[in-house]
């Protein structure tokens, strides 16, 4: 079992306190804006052993007789298709997944805000669906030169065009898809109408990274910044929280390069008596108490260097897919340098790249494709497996890890021989490929029907949830089949990205 450093019970209880104190502050209305993920934080269950991923969920039940949530999603990344990689959904999908889960925790939306609109074609088409689903729905323009063009912005030709909201609780969650979703400009817009109805409303700001009142240095805060180094975040110092009260707190430089004009927003959408105006830094607006649920230092930071690690190996990846850029890779090997940490620090990649080296020293794997893949269980054993005609690296490696868990010998076999082997001879008759062996879906399904017939692999199917939060990894790109068994059975995996028909040993020779 991995040792726990972060106690979500204490986090959320502390959480939500603060939050509430929040709103007594403002006395009408508080508008919050969530950012990071609403559900499945997985970022943060890794680099907070302990963190459940539905903590923040935990934290809205309990502040939810007070509360309504508005989700924003941008008609920028519908149009583009920007999809959620741990997932694999577009943000329009993640909306909808995000809306149903919601009410089936019995947190009903309020409504949808589709922000930045200017008349995309894919956005309308969002916008319709979500119509037909009867969930309220309303469009926030593109204003033009936001948010430096202030005089604008605040103006009935900018947040007085957009739609006011309608809310009837004192807390209004506005969450959204991802970053850049518009959440902070429709809580300014809302600001602006409730000050324009005589209403006196804050804003807030609920993000878990970087936590403000840990090091700069400290790794958690590291692994916040490899996770948005596509985007360019950079943690600093707050030296507005500095100058204002003498103490030191960590931030990030989009907040950081936007309090001042956020500032004389707040001077011209409020009045003067309204405690938002009284802002004196972004962490004043803050309310992330993450760090009072940090029970182990020393495991955080073990785990925070880990996902350090981990961000390297996928921005590596999307970078040999053609997505991703390399100045994202360097960035991240910067950071794992200022970490102290290196590749090998993940306890799966040597013996991963090790299978893959003697499935080709041995003349095995498949057609001359040789790879690799491992798996550290929850007792730090680490179990490998190699490609071969019946089955893909992946495959092979949950096969050993289960039969390793159960306690079952090696040499016995989880799956008929006959039925694989039938299930590539229809998928060979199919694609019209001369050898197309099991991917880590496809074993699954397998398994599931040898349970039916066979004790010991129905034995090995019950443990298949032991495997969730094992960290893995593989030497070349998993095909579409293992990216959907590796999500189901939430392995953290991480690649080396190497094409098929490259090998580990001739990529270690460059």
């Amino acid at each position: 079992m991995k040792e726990r450093g972060f106690d979500t019970e204490t986090y959320v209880d502390i959480q939500s306190k603060t939050i509430l104190e929040r709103v007594s502050k403002f006395g009408e209305k508080l508008y919050l804006e969530f950012g990071g993920k609403l559900s499945n934080d997985f970022h943060a269950a890794r680099v907070l052993p302990g963190y459940q991923p539905n903590a923040k969920i935990q934290v809205l039940k309990r502040i939810q007789d007070m509360s309504e949530i508005y989700y924003c999603v941008s008609a920028k990344d519908i149009q583009r298709g920007r999809v959620r990689h741990d997932f694999g959904l577009s943000y329009d999908q993640q909306a909808l997944k995000d809306i149903a889960f919601l009410s089936e925790q019995g947190l009903n939306i309020s409504g949808v805000v589709i922000t930045r609109y200017e008349g995309e074609s894919l956005a309308e088409r969002f916008y319709n669906k979500l119509q037909h689903q009867n969930i309220p729905v309303f469009l926030h323009r593109e204003i033009p030169g936001y948010p430096l063009n202030i005089d604008l912005v605040v103006s009935e030709k900018g947040y007085g065009q957009q739609p006011y909201l309608p809310t009837k609780k004192p807390i209004v969650i506005v969450t959204g898809a991802g970053g850049g979703s518009g959440k902070m400009s429709v809580c300014l817009a809302q600001i602006y109408h409730e000050t324009q109805r005589g209403i006196s409303a804050g804003f807030a700001k609920f993000e878990t990274f970087p936590i403000w009142n840990l090091p700069i240095d400290h790794p958690v805060n590291i692994a916040y910044e490899a996770a948005t180094a596509d985007l360019g975040d950079l943690n600093m110092v707050d030296q507005f929280h500095l100058h204002a009260y003498n103490q030191i707190a960590i931030n990030y430089n989009r907040d950081l390069e936007n309090f001042a004009i956020l500032k004389q927003i707040f001077a011209k959408i409020a009045d003067p008596s309204n405690p938002v105006t009284r802002y004196a830094s972004p962490t004043d607006m803050g309310v992330n108490m993450a760090a009072a649920g940090i029970i182990n230092d020393a495991v955080v930071r073990e785990a925070g260097k880990q996902e350090i690690i981990r961000r390297y190996f996928q921005y590596r990846l999307e970078y040999a897919e053609g997505i991703g850029k390399l100045e994202t890779v360097e960035r991240v090997e910067r950071l794992m340098k200022k970490a102290g940490v290196g590749v090998s620090d993940r306890k799966t990649v040597l013996p991963a790249r090790e299978a893959a080296k003697s499935a080709q020293l041995t003349g095995k794997g498949n057609e001359g494709v040789y790879c690799g893949a491992a798996i550290e269980l929850p007792d730090g054993t680490v179990v490998t497996g190699k490609n071969s005609p019946i089955f893909h690296a992946e495959s092979a490696a949950v096969l050993n890890a289960i039969k390793t868990i159960s306690g079952i010998d090696d040499h016995i076999h989880l799956l008929p021989i006959n039925l694989s082997q039938n299930v590539i001879k229809l998928k060979e008759n199919i694609s019209g490929r001369a050898s197309a062996s099991l991917n880590l879906e496809e074993t699954l399904i397998v398994l599931a029907i040898s349970s039916t017939m066979n004790p010991v692999a129905e034995i090995c199917l019950r443990n298949l949830k032991q495997l969730a939060g094992c960290e893995m990894h593989i030497t070349h790109i998993p095909s579409h089949g293992d990216y959907g068994g590796l999500r189901k059975l939430q392995l953290n995996f991480t690649t080396d990205g190497l094409h098929p028909n490259h090998s580990i040993i001739e990529e270690e020779h460059k």
